[in-house]
């Protein structure tokens, strides 16, 4: 897939754990696991808001588009 998720980098920036983040936007760490290795097909768009939130970062900074060609 082209669309790479920087969400662990995002976390050792803000020095932040997995457990931390997904407590304080309201998901279960495995559901956060899901979206951290980029299995996840979908985002909601109220979950990556409070991801921004939580990280205070931007949207394009969790997420990344790489051409595949």
């Amino acid at each position: 897939m082209a669309i790479i998720v920087n969400l662990d980098v995002m976390l050792a920036k803000r020095k932040m754990s997995s457990l931390e983040l997904a407590e304080r936007i309201g998901i279960t760490p495995a559901n956060l696991s899901i979206l951290k290795t980029g299995k996840a097909k979908a985002v909601r768009f109220s979950t990556l808001d409070a991801i921004c939130q939580a990280l205070d970062c931007q949207p394009g900074d969790v997420l990344e588009f790489k051409d595949e060609a």
